[in-house]
């Protein structure tokens, strides 16, 4: 019979201490040291005390004295060393009984006081032994290593839990506190949170520390971080996502400024420093990779096309090289610029800038008077550009200049020679963001189809063309780009031009990059590269040192497995690259929407689906939902009048409705 004897049985992970009242064979009916009563299976009394306490005493003095063998229990197991205990038995590999165990650890008379305090020691531990049928087994040296770190993990996973929760919640109490040593690693989590969401690694440390500070929405994550200032409000989380680098490494700027402080060697190279060569480019750009000059010859015009050469200054495999190797390309989005080199090359070192003279890759085309193009020819030059003007001063000023007249007079034919030949000419404006001191978007539209960019878009169009071609013919690997045919060519009936553009543009089929010549049908060419933005994209760089291999009669830079090799992964990053662009331009777009809610906006309608219109705000040449609900029937093609009532850029959410 166990009753008035001392029972320790676990419950909920803890050694509870407890004497019998009444033995029951199937059940023990237990007062605890706490002075709760508990009915428990005789199977779950872990140690049976051989003494037994007198039940004629009252349930207070039973409950004292139960608290007193509890403490001077504990104070006996502050005194055991478990680490060394199993030093002494692990090498035995076997089970041992609380007695022996308590033998070893205590080398005195053993009392039920002292196998209470080795079985509360061992238990408590959970590194050095584990419990099984009322013994103590030894883990292995491996095992304890193993138990070791997780310990240390849940420790710091909950310092970590801890003092999350606290500092978010201060910060969303209004109060910002000073730097807790873990602000890294919550950061850290806050920032993983608001990138990936459910799929962030962290996810589930992020989520009890934002329940620690009363938090269950973990899309607040990326306001906290607005909030610590870590990020702004209008952050772009594709940089973050995509982790595109903003910043150069010292080694490449080391490099970049060892570059802009060599004398160039220009010996070789044609001197064209007396022609008067200019740049066409929109207003802010400071990147000149393309100038272009025209003179007067004998029955025509020589068309020059001129490419800044950054050969020289970057060497393959360099530090530089290989940054922009990774970048990819320079990427404009609406309210960021991110160069593939740095500024002081790019905008300046290896850049067409007025009154330097550059080391250049030179196209020259010369036209008879028909405007057909007779003959051309590449050149390694050195240019000095005399003007840079804007795209607006020559729409202003051409007609004034004869050359530039001539100049707009051979892009037309030489566009209208590619329309012959299929080009798809179908240019819409290109959406143009401003922003005021408060960050506030304003959106404008820029025609792409002055005279001014026909005059760069076609001489630039030809150089790539030409470029092709003298990669063909002389056998030099580079990235040709093609398409076929599209898969229907829509008539224009002269109204409509946006719907027919857009429903156009749909039919076109997908571009190709491949080491072998192909025809491009959207530009009207038997063979196409990109040549003439080395500054600003990667794979121009690896094209014109292919193409100067050429010209120079030396082994191509790359062969062609290694140039497939580098292209392919050059056209990921571009896609990632292409991806956060529009991303960005439907942000900003929303962003603006947002400031206009209950205004009205023209749009067109451009598809009906089961249970919506796909509509085009023309203001924006944004495509967007507009319901079907009770509304009138819609034509595809029609001009409507549509009402913004919700317009949130982070959800990515636009509600319209039709304007009565």
């Amino acid at each position: 019979m166990s009753e008035g004897k001392i029972i320790e049985y676990i419950d909920q992970r803890k050694i509870i201490t407890a004497v019998c009242l009444k033995d029951k064979a199937s059940k023990l009916q237990l007062v605890t040291s706490s002075n709760h009563e508990a009915s428990i299976s005789p199977k779950r009394a872990l140690l049976v005390s051989s003494i037994s306490l007198p039940l004629t005493s009252s349930r207070e003095e039973l409950v004292r004295e139960l608290k007193a063998i509890e403490k001077k229990r504990l104070e006996l197991m502050e005194k055991l060393s478990v680490h060394e205990l199993w030093e002494l038995t692990h090498e035995e590999h076997e089970a041992f009984s609380f007695a022996g165990l308590a033998e070893l650890a205590f080398s005195t008379q053993i009392t039920d006081d002292h196998l209470s305090a080795l079985v509360r020691a061992l238990f408590a531990d959970k590194v050095y032994f584990k419990l099984k049928d009322n013994c103590f087994i030894p883990h292995s040296p491996e095992k304890v290593e193993e138990l070791t770190k997780a310990i240390e993990a849940a420790e710091q996973r909950e310092q970590e839990i801890s003092q999350g929760g606290w500092f978010l919640k201060e910060l969303i109490n209004g109060r910002i506190p000073e730097d807790p040593p873990l602000r890294e690693r919550i950061v850290d989590v806050l920032t993983q949170l608001a990138l990936y969401g459910e799929d962030a690694p962290d996810v589930k440390l992020g989520k009890e520390m934002l329940s620690r500070a009363g938090i269950k929405d973990i899309a607040q994550a990326r306001k906290l971080l607005v909030t610590l200032k870590v990020w702004d409000e209008d952050e772009n989380l594709d940089l973050h996502r995509l982790h595109i680098r903003t910043e150069f490494t010292e080694p490449v700027l080391e490099e970049a400024e060892r570059i802009t402080q060599d004398e160039p060697d220009f010996s070789g190279r044609e001197n064209l420093t007396g022609l008067p060569v200019f740049t066409v480019d929109g207003p802010f750009t400071r990147d000149f990779d393309d100038a272009l000059s025209l003179e007067p010859i004998d029955r025509g015009y020589r068309l020059g096309i001129h490419i800044t050469d950054i050969t020289p200054f970057i060497e393959p495999d360099s530090p530089l090289d290989r940054e922009a190797f990774a970048r990819a390309s320079s990427i404009y989005l609406p309210a960021t610029q991110i160069p593939m080199l740095p500024p002081r090359l790019s905008n300046n070192a290896l850049s067409l800038v007025k009154d330097a003279e550059r080391p250049a890759v030179t196209l020259f085309c010369d036209f008879d008077t028909n405007l057909d193009l007779v003959s051309h020819r590449f050149s390694l030059t050195v240019v000095k550009v005399e003007k840079q003007r804007t795209y607006d001063e020559v729409n202003e000023m051409y007609l004034e200049n004869p050359l530039l007249v001539a100049l707009y007079q051979i892009t037309q034919a030489l566009r209208q020679k590619r329309a012959t030949n299929g080009a798809m000419l179908i240019p819409l404006p290109e959406i143009h963001f401003s922003f005021d001191d408060q960050s506030r978007p304003r959106v404008s539209l820029i025609d792409q189809d002055t005279p001014a960019r026909v005059m760069v878009s076609e001489s630039m169009i030809l150089y790539n063309w030409l470029t092709a071609r003298f990669a063909a013919e002389a056998g030099v690997p580079i990235p040709y780009r093609g398409q076929e045919p599209p898969q229907e060519r829509l008539s224009f009936d002269g109204s409509h031009y946006i719907y027919y553009v857009f429903q156009q543009r749909r039919k076109i089929r997908p571009l190709t990059i491949d080491t072998a010549p192909q025809p491009h049908s959207g530009i009207g060419v038997d063979a196409y590269t990109n040549a003439t933005s080395p500054l600003r994209r990667y794979m121009d760089l690896l094209v014109q040192r292919q193409i100067l291999s050429g010209l120079k009669g030396k082994k191509p830079a790359y062969t062609e497995p290694r140039m497939k090799e580098m292209g392919i992964s050059v056209q990921q990053t571009l896609k990632d690259i292409e991806v956060m662009k529009r991303n960005q331009i439907r942000y900003w777009a929303l962003r603006h929407l947002a400031e206009r809610i209950n205004e009205r906006l023209a749009a067109l309608v451009f598809q009906k689906l089961r249970s919506k219109y796909l509509v085009i705000l023309t203001d924006l040449l944004f495509i967007a939902e507009l319901p079907l609900t009770s509304m009138r029937e819609l034509s595809p093609g029609e001009h409507i009048t549509v009402t913004i009532k919700k317009s949130d850029p982070r959800a990515d959410i636009l509600i319209l409705d039709l304007a009565s």
